[in-house]
């Protein structure tokens, strides 16, 4: 503090003087602050200062964190970390030890109070049960248990299982089946925990880029892969909540990958299709709000034997009959028997159509056309919600 804020707050200031080291003659004088009241020895008493932390907002989950700043941070800012806690971090070379990944969070398994049964599930589940067998859809031909037979080794049969699943997140079957065949070329011809760790960022990344969010879907696969050699033997663990500390990894993928690769019934695997389906025939009361409630109905009340099945089924039934956008309803069993609450009806409306066919017609002079208009009636189909019956 200056000697004129000093007088200003009526703290004393002492003068000293002393000879100037430039000129013999002059004397100097200087503002000496004399010891504060309740400092101890003359000195001032320090100041205590607060260390404030500056926390930085995250742009989504963990595994959305990581792979934004492995992806932006430039390598001639980056540090070498030597501190020991900072080795957990995900590695993404095959010599870097896996994270030691958190004590899972315990999935879900029942309601405190179970769903009822809804009236009729039962004819409705046979009726859909039996329009499955009548055709063959997407998911019965390139759907996540296709790619278990590709492969020769057990583990490696597995192990495509849990990829294809990953995969498969927001992404089309036909568009996923291709993108794990790519991959498996990519890899050396099959599907397993070493040939990922070992292949390079940019070969997973072009092997599946067609896929749904390929990019966060490359270091995922990187990292469940060292953390399968590092913490479960290079295999694919037996358990919901082993497959859940997985980064990329959720209950439908948990519970859909043990069904399939350790033929394990412990939960049902719910996705958009399950979800939607479910909705539209008022299976649930209230309707559910997301994929988890559903499945926690579900498995409150639909017979364990019927879990394993309802997925593949219901998957199915969406890809060709019941569409998210123009379902077909006009051949569907359900709408002719009266089981679905939201069965829409396709009503055919006549639209009339003109058609200007061109003759030649020849004369003694030479030949001009002819100008005929025919009318011919078209049907347009247009759909019409039906109330369901109180």
């Amino acid at each position: 503090m200056s000697a004129r804020k000093r007088a200003a707050s009526g703290q004393p200031t002492r003068l000293t003087s002393r000879v100037s080291e430039f000129n013999s003659r002059v004397t100097l004088f200087e503002p000496t602050d004399l010891p504060l009241a309740g400092t101890e020895g003359g000195s001032p008493r320090r100041s205590k200062r607060i260390k404030l932390e500056v926390k930085s907002e995250p742009v989504g989950d963990m595994e959305d964190l990581k792979l934004a700043s492995d992806s932006v941070t430039p390598k001639r800012k980056r540090r070498v970390i030597k501190d020991e806690d900072s080795e957990n971090a995900v590695a993404s070379s095959s010599k870097t030890p896996a994270k030691s990944p958190k004590k899972p969070k315990s999935v879900p398994q029942a309601l405190e109070k179970p769903h009822p049964a809804p009236s009729n599930w039962r004819e409705t589940y046979d009726t859909i049960k039996a329009m499955r067998t009548r055709f063959v859809a997407p998911v019965d031909t390139m759907g996540c248990d296709q790619a278990q037979w590709k492969e020769s080794d057990p583990k490696s049969r597995r192990y495509a299982t849990l990829v294809s699943l990953m995969l498969s997140s927001q992404t089309k079957d036909e568009v996923t089946d291709a993108a794990v065949s790519k991959l498996r070329a990519a890899l050396g011809g099959s599907l397993s925990v070493e040939a990922m760790i070992a292949a390079d960022d940019s070969v997973i990344s072009e092997a599946i880029a067609k896929v749904g969010f390929w990019r966060r879907k490359t270091g995922y696969l990187k990292q469940a892969a060292i953390i399968l050699r590092d913490q479960f033997h290079s295999d694919v663990p037996k358990t919901a909540d082993e497959l859940c500390s997985l980064p990329g990894v959720g209950p439908k993928m948990a519970f859909l990958c043990l069904q399939i690769a350790w033929d394990l019934n412990h939960g049902i695997g719910v996705d958009v299709h399950v979800h939607r389906i479910t909705n539209l025939l008022g299976w649930h009361k209230p309707p559910t709000k997301n994929p988890e409630q559903t499945r926690l109905n579900l498995q409150s009340w639909l017979p364990k034997e019927l879990h394993g099945d309802i997925n593949h089924m219901l998957v199915g039934f969406g890809q060709v009959i019941c569409l998210p956008i123009g379902p077909r309803c006009d051949v569907c069993d359900l709408s002719k028997k009266g089981l679905c609450p939201s069965a829409q009806k396709v009503v055919k409306a006549s639209k009339s159509r003109k058609e200007i066919v061109f003759t030649k017609v020849e004369d003694l002079e030479g030949s001009f056309p002819e100008v005929e208009i025919a009318l011919e009636e078209e049907l347009e189909e247009t759909t019409v919600n039906i109330p369901p019956s109180p």
